[in-house]
């Protein structure tokens, strides 16, 4: 077996919704070593108090290059938070986000690293290290599902396409786009090698001067196309977690009908945030059907003080 971590690249907005997260793996998750929390730098002091043994809050600057950096909030084009550089035009958050995921894997110590988002939820037992950490990596994917005039997986695609230098690409594409992905180091390793072959560049650099990519679809297609590192993965159209992924605002009842639709193998809910459901509705649930364990409540209004925590150090 593989050592597994999990990784979150969050900011302050999604905070709830976080903490959410953070108390259904306290409750429910076993078989991983480490939750690394990726933040803004100006967040760490919102999310100090979930720092613990088990879950490390890693400041954003520690594994992004000096050349990039955060604007000041008085300096915000918008509302949206804006990173520049001189080698690239400005990049939003959700790319820095991308970009934390794939450094956050390179600097884990562990072989396999689960990512989640802040929207994920698990409400029931689930052993990530039998999953994750097992003699093949899984790799969710749905055949076939990207037209070549699908107006963002599509752009996306050929977007990855460049970076990782795959000069035909046929439609319909597969999809890797998903939730609770698990990633393994070496193969994020050598993705990163590959961009910066066919860029030229660092691979962060390529990132920013591109902006329209996925990181899901970035590591999907390049194991896809790589014999040596496919083989070494379990593609399978099954995932763990039950999503919602439209805009559909739900209820209590909703919410409960998605636990009681989710397969034996589904262990987490994705509540997508722009549903707009609101966090206290799912909480109201999650706690409802956790009664019975002794996971400890994070919320923000049931927070203790701030416990102590260690950053790693880039390696």
């Amino acid at each position: 077996m593989h050592s597994v971590a999990l990784l979150t690249a969050s900011y302050a907005k999604d905070i709830e919704r976080f903490s959410l997260l953070s108390e259904s793996i306290d409750t429910w998750l076993t078989g991983y070593t480490r939750h690394y929390v990726l933040v803004n730098d100006e967040d760490v002091p919102l999310f100090e108090r979930f720092g613990s043994d088990k879950r490390v809050i890693v400041p954003a600057s520690r594994y992004l290059p000096r050349w990039l950096w955060a604007l000041p909030p008085a300096l915000q084009f918008s509302n949206r938070r804006v990173w520049v550089s001189l080698l690239s035009s400005p990049v939003h958050g959700w790319h820095i986000q991308q970009i934390l995921k794939i450094a956050g894997v390179l600097h884990a110590p562990e072989q396999r690293v689960c990512i989640l988002d802040s929207d994920n939820l698990f409400f029931r037992e689930f052993d990530i290290g039998r999953y994750a950490g097992a003699e093949k990596t899984p790799l969710f994917v749905t055949p076939r599902a990207i037209s070549a005039d699908a107006p963002l997986h599509g752009l996306w695609l050929r977007t990855n396409d460049q970076l990782l230098g795959v000069k035909e690409r046929s439609f319909p594409a597969d999809d890797y786009v998903g939730n609770a992905l698990v990633w393994d180091r070496d193969a994020v390793r050598a993705m990163t090698d590959t961009i910066k072959s066919a860029t030229g560049t660092n691979w962060i650099l390529a990132l920013c001067r591109k902006k329209k990519f996925s990181e899901y679809l970035l590591y999907g297609h390049f194991v896809a196309s790589s014999p040596e590192h496919l083989a070494k993965h379990r593609v399978t159209e099954d995932s763990i977690v039950m999503p919602h992924w439209d805009d559909t605002r739900l209820d209590r009842a909703a919410i409960e009908a998605m636990m009681r639709a989710a397969s034996p193998e589904q262990a987490a809910l994705c509540i997508q945030s722009y549903s707009s459901t609101p966090v206290d509705e799912i909480r109201d649930v999650f706690r409802l059907h956790s009664r019975d364990r002794r996971g400890p409540s994070l919320s923000p209004d049931h927070m203790g003080d701030a416990a102590e925590f260690e950053t790693p150090k880039a390696r």
